[in-house]
């Protein structure tokens, strides 16, 4: 057995008080917080804070009969038999997560703008949680080293398959939405890690960050077939990672530890990136409008994900004299990893330091709440 949290009750019984709702807030939000970064996995925290049975338990509880009660209106049935005070606590902490690294620190702007210190996060991170769940499997053995390799090579094929470049079609967006909702119960690999390799995390990111904008509207029509493909997936794969998990948890979690080194060089931060520009909008607007002047006096800073810019003038013997205003995305095309200093003279990149910094902070975070948790 490894060392994960016991159950405090039965089941089927939801044991959550309202008074200790700010706790059960600051979990969700470290949850959520793990879920938006791509290192550490949602499953995994919630193993660090001790609630992790508490939220398998609180997943299986939605089932065939909470929906068949839901549908015909017994609302009142539905909800005794499912933990929602837990869920909602949990989720509302999720939430104020993504919102704050969409609207507070935008993740996805500094992807672009520091990408060594992001990422170099993001691998401290993970490497933390490997040794986290290196520590949850007591006795490893040498059947959990060669389920380690197993993972590895899984890892390592599945992350070279992928192509850099991936659609933003709908069917795309379920699909990767499906796959990333298994990290609120797979220890070990982070949802958002997922995206990051399916090449829709700065996309997903974006979507939020329009919530609350003038573009609010399209944010949620883009995020709807993600979160549908979330539902989808949490339904489908919830009992069978738990049935896993319950029978054969150390196998399984040598295999996550063996999947997340396999693929840890997609997120090494030392890499040489190359970006496509593409016209993802454009609007027609007064050749003096406020927004032409804004950005003749201030040119845009093109190392974002997306940005505006002018283009051309329309209607220049018209009456009325406008002038195109092109939204422009960037998009990850190409990254070759590499050593600083040892295959590319000196370090290779202006932020050489910003990496190894932001690979420390995320070790020590990490290692930081695993110590918090064996103490209390």
């Amino acid at each position: 057995m490894s060392k994960t949290d016991q159950p405090e009750t039965e089941p089927n019984k939801d044991s959550t008080s309202w008074s200790e709702s700010p706790y059960l807030l600051i979990k969700g939000f470290l949850m959520g917080s793990a879920d938006i970064v791509p290192g550490v996995s949602g499953g995994t925290l919630a193993l660090i804070v001790g609630i992790y049975t508490r939220l398998i338990n609180a997943i299986k509880s939605f089932d065939t009969r909470f929906f068949k009660q839901f549908i015909t209106l017994k609302f009142r049935d539905a909800l005794r038999e499912v933990h929602w005070r837990f869920m909602v606590v949990l989720l509302s902490g999720m939430f104020c997560a993504i919102l704050f690294f969409t609207k507070v620190v935008p993740l996805q702007v500094y992807m672009f703008t520091n990408p060594e210190l992001i990422y170099g996060l993001f691998f401290g991170l993970i490497v933390g949680s490997i040794v986290v769940l290196i520590k949850a499997i007591d006795g490893f053995g040498w059947m959990h080293g060669l389920m380690v390799l197993i993972g590895a090579g899984v890892g390592f094929w599945v992350v070279t398959l992928v192509p850099t470049d991936t659609p933003e079609a709908p069917w795309f967006v379920f699909l990767s939405g499906s796959i990333a909702i298994c990290a609120m119960i797979l220890p070990g690999i982070s949802g958002s890690y997922f995206l990051l390799i399916l090449r829709k995390y700065d996309y997903i990111l974006a979507q939020f960050g329009k919530l609350g904008t003038t573009e609010t509207t399209a944010g949620i029509v883009s995020l709807l077939p993600f979160v549908a493909g979330a539902i989808v997936g949490l339904v489908l794969f919830s009992r069978v990672l738990s049935w896993l998990l319950r029978r054969y948890e150390a196998k399984t979690l040598a295999v996550l530890i063996g999947f997340l080194i396999g693929s840890l060089y997609v997120i090494w931060p030392y890499q040489d990136r190359t970006y496509e520009q593409f016209v993802s909008k454009t609007e027609i607007v007064a050749f003096d409008s406020s927004v032409a002047q804004e950005l003749r006096n201030d040119p845009p800073d093109e190392n974002r994900p997306e940005f505006k810019r002018l283009g051309e003038t329309v209607n220049s013997d018209g009456a009325q004299k406008e002038i195109e205003i092109l939204t422009i995305k960037n998009k990850l095309i190409k990254s070759d990893p590499f050593i600083p200093y040892l295959t590319v003279q000196k370090a290779g990149t202006d932020h050489f330091w910003s990496g190894i910094w932001g690979m420390l902070i995320g070790l020590i975070m990490v290692m930081g709440l695993d110590y918090l948790r064996t103490e209390t």
